[in-house]
């Protein structure tokens, strides 16, 4: 573990004793800096559950007046090492157990690689799903994408595609205070079957393409609806796993040059007889704790409007697409899957589906994006 921002008066004995408490220590290396930063030390526990309680327990605390920084340690030749004119090929849809040493080894035949990784969440320290490989040809990192892309790696099928660098955000007191979320705190935010995700603040630039490809690396979107003159969007997942991803990942980054801020969707089957339950899913954001607002139920006098197909809308309006009001089966599939993606971690953004993924269409006896109808 990394713990930063130390007083000068902080031994290592000293962290040994604290960090101690939370389980055995393995060792602890002090690094004290000539030129008048603040020292900085690197702490090694024995099993990684201690580990990531660290995070938890001593991030912020203060030690001898100084609030220190916790984190996980980096390597030092990932520290060093500069893949920017590498070609990096982005590698989704993993099984929670495939390691960086996994994916290294499925993707070693096609050429010599630079860089590799999984992508983990920073506080609880699991994957995120997805990871990266980087090659010193460009050769090599295309025909990785095109034959390993729906080969089964653990126990699922993986993604690849090109990975793009991201850019940098603007610098805003917003950023900087936004609260980092964890995976487990997302996840249990909301009940099992809630795969709708809001994310708000992008005023101008917003488009059904954009959420598409910031949100398509985190899971198989089922439905995307865009309000570009209300600046918010939902889109819905296949799966609570991929939303409480989706959140966790895009919730304090910029899209379109704005900083967004990303909850649950909550899915509701109100005021609609039994019938009209079985085929009806509204939209209304459900905000963390932290936030202290809702969006949604504004207008009562919008109560009971329902676009023709069966979608309740009581608070946004109609949608601001083509429906076809003759039955279920013929409203207009969504667009294909295309580009690549606008956000991820550590200076990547994961691609959308464009290479492998899989376009949703409608099915007999299927409608509105996958919603069954009778």
């Amino acid at each position: 573990m990394y713990v930063g921002n130390l007083s000068r008066d902080v031994t290592e004995a000293l962290i040994l004793e604290l960090f101690g408490q939370i389980g055995p220590c393995k060792s602890c290396k002090m690094i004290v800096d000539t030129a008048g930063h603040d020292p900085y030390c690197f702490v090694e526990f024995y099993e990684h559950r201690h580990a990531t309680a660290t995070i938890a327990a001593m991030n912020g605390r203060k030690i001898l007046g100084k609030e220190v920084k916790v984190n996980w340690a980096t390597t030092p030749t990932s520290q060093k090492k500069d893949t920017s004119s590498h070609f990096h090929v982005f590698v989704g849809d993993l099984s929670p157990e495939i390691t960086t040493d996994d994916i290294k080894a499925a993707f070693a035949p096609f050429g010599k690689i630079s860089d590799c990784r999984v992508v983990k969440d920073m506080a609880t320290g699991k994957s995120k799903g997805y990871g990266f490989v980087s090659f010193f040809n460009k050769w090599d990192a295309e025909n990785a994408i095109q034959q390993m892309g729906g080969q089964w790696l653990g126990g699922r099928q993986i993604r690849t595609n090109w990975a793009t660098r991201k850019p940098a955000p603007k610098t805003t007191n917003e950023t900087s205070n936004s609260k980092q979320l964890s995976f487990d705190e997302v996840v249990n935010q909301s009940s099992p079957s809630n795969c709708t995700v809001y994310c708000g603040g992008v005023t101008t630039g917003l488009t059904e393409q954009t959420m598409r490809q910031t949100f398509s690396p985190f899971g198989q979107i089922m439905e995307i609806r865009v309000f570009p003159d209300k600046g918010y969007s939902f889109v819905r997942f296949n799966s609570h796993e991929a939303a409480a991803h989706a959140i966790v990942s895009v919730n304090g980054t910029s899209i379109e040059g704005y900083v967004v801020k990303c909850y649950w969707g909550k899915e509701t089957t109100d005021m609609v007889s039994p019938i009209q339950q079985q085929n009806t899913v509204s939209f209304a954001a459900q905000p963390y704790s932290q936030w202290g607002q809702w969006y949604s139920n504004t207008a009562a006098q919008q109560i009971g409007q329902y676009v023709p197909n069966g979608w309740q809308v009581p608070s946004y309006g109609v949608y601001g697409q083509t429906w076809d009001q003759q039955g279920y089966n013929h409203l207009h599939a969504g667009a294909g899957w295309t580009g690549v993606g606008a956000v991820s971690n550590g200076g990547m953004v994961e691609p959308g589906q464009g290479v492998n993924g899989t376009v949703l269409t409608n099915q007999a006896g299927m409608s509105a994006a996958g919603y069954h109808t009778h």
